[in-house]
């Protein structure tokens, strides 16, 4: 049994009453208001047959009846897998057929009457569905203690929010980082939610505007677009104090570019579906390096291995393992993919990196993305961030594409910023210059946007498929 998360929402609402919780466009619901159809909608799948620890699918967008939806599944004590409504028939059957949920909920209904809430529950809290992009989706399983521990780090150390703040919900809260970083913490800290259903630069902007946002949790992609947008210059953000970056990595150039121009710092840091944001910049910390993702966040331990397992010493390359009380409780139903990342506690990133003697961590590469080229090993992460030095380049990406002689090459995919030019042999020789004979690219397509998942991360399986220059 374990202290069921929708009973810390329902002290905040005990406590912050007609206070907003959610505000968006046309409507507004204060923390008494969302508490009360949260416990109408637990009481309205109670009456249709829902009971403590059954699963129930939410494809439901940004709107204030996610947030209600997935409390009042927590207060029955049943499981929410949140999907992205976005989703193909085919993707969606494919993980349908996985979770075997008990209902699937499109749409939100209520029932009146008394609802009380049990303080503890043995089901996990939630399942998150990966991209599915090295094979079949898994569902990650949370418990409630996870998600409490993740939302406390969160609104605490990370971005040190309080009942002042308003903070842009515009990443989909059917993914860990929106879901977590731009609902849940500031729920949990009696912030309130600006809520955008759907990302143009146009509505951000007035969002941030009417509704005096001071935290834009966002990914490289909506920062880059925003920057590039037209009404970018006429732009009042002067509410904002922090940005914060997730779900895939923000570069150094971008970080740098919009704090020259907006005056707000991007936080960065690293996480993944299984362990969400172990790994940060915090807000009171004015420490930043441009090739490291930040530190652990308190009560999480991180490792650098060997492939045998055996612990590194700093400044040495090897994977990246993290124990932390966020990281799922495996995948569901399961076992045998659970082992393969997951020893005594400990999360076998797939990702390698090294430890600063400040405790700083920088990623080299993914593990399995590594390019071997004549025997060579290229990281396409060191690759892209030469390429993205590069003044006409706005996004990056490196993959290993077949070659009979080396095994691998090195082949590029970027889009170029709004009125840059720049030529697939300029790029190349500028990589040519910066890196070893064996890293640079030989081949760059020039795209006018990169392939990339509802998160914004950059979907390299569907770039394999491309033919290359």
């Amino acid at each position: 049994m374990q202290a069921n998360l929708a009973t810390l929402f329902e002290s905040n609402a005990n406590l912050f009453g007609d206070k907003p919780a959610l505000v968006w466009d046309k409507g507004c619901l204060s923390y008494a208001e969302l508490d009360q159809r949260a416990s109408a909608f637990a009481r309205f799948l109670a009456t249709h047959g829902v009971s403590p620890g059954d699963r129930i699918a939410l494809l439901l967008p940004n709107q204030w009846t996610f947030a209600a939806a997935l409390f009042g599944i927590l207060k029955l004590g049943a499981t929410a897998a949140t999907l992205n409504p976005g989703l193909k028939r085919e993707e969606l059957e494919e993980i349908l057929a996985d979770l075997r949920p008990r209902g699937v909920v499109e749409k939100v209904e209520f029932d009146e009457g008394a609802w009380v809430t049990s303080k503890q529950t043995a089901a996990p809290a939630l399942i998150v569905y990966t991209s599915g992009s090295t094979g079949r989706p898994k569902g990650a399983v949370f418990s409630h203690g996870a998600l409490a521990f993740a939302n406390q780090s969160w609104g605490g150390p990370v971005m040190r929010l309080s009942s002042e703040d308003v903070v842009l919900g515009v990443l989909p809260f059917s993914h860990n980082f929106g879901m977590n970083g731009a609902l849940l913490a500031p729920l949990l800290f009696g912030a309130s939610v600006a809520i955008l259903e759907r990302f143009t630069p146009d509505a951000v902007f007035d969002t941030i505007r009417r509704f005096q946002a001071t935290v834009f949790p966002g990914v490289a992609t909506i920062f880059r677009r925003l920057l590039s947008s037209p009404a970018f210059s006429a732009a009042d953000l002067s509410s904002l104090r922090l940005a914060v970056s997730g779900a895939a990595p923000c570069p150094w150039e971008l970080c740098q570019e919009w704090r020259e121009r907006t005056g707000i710092r991007i936080l960065r840091g690293y996480g993944m579906t299984e362990v969400p944001r172990p790994i940060s910049y915090f807000v009171d910390d004015p420490a930043d390096f441009p090739d490291a993702i930040g530190r652990p966040v308190p009560g999480v331990e991180i490792r650098v291995v060997d492939d045998a397992g055996r612990s590194l010493s700093c400044g040495q390359v090897g994977e990246l393992w993290i124990k932390s009380p966020t990281a799922m409780d495996g995948y569901l139903d399961a076992r045998e993919e659970t082992h393969e990342v997951m020893v005594d506690e400990w999360f076998k990133t797939g990702d390698l990196a090294c430890v600063s003697p400040e405790g700083f961590i920088r990623i080299a590469g993914r593990k399995r993305e590594r390019i071997l080229r004549g025997g060579y090993s290229v990281f396409p992460q060191e690759v892209e961030a030469t390429l993205l030095s590069h003044s006409s380049v706005a996004e990056a990406a490196v993959v290993g594409i077949p070659n009979p002689d080396l095994g691998e090459e090195v082949a590029a995919f970027v889009t170029l910023k709004p009125l840059a030019k720049a030529t697939a042999e300029e790029l190349i020789r500028h990589c040519e210059k910066r890196l070893a004979h064996y890293k640079f690219p030989r081949s760059v397509a020039i795209l006018a946007e990169l392939p990339k998942g509802h998160t914004g991360k950059v979907l390299k399986s569907e770039l394999m498929k491309k033919q290359v220059p």
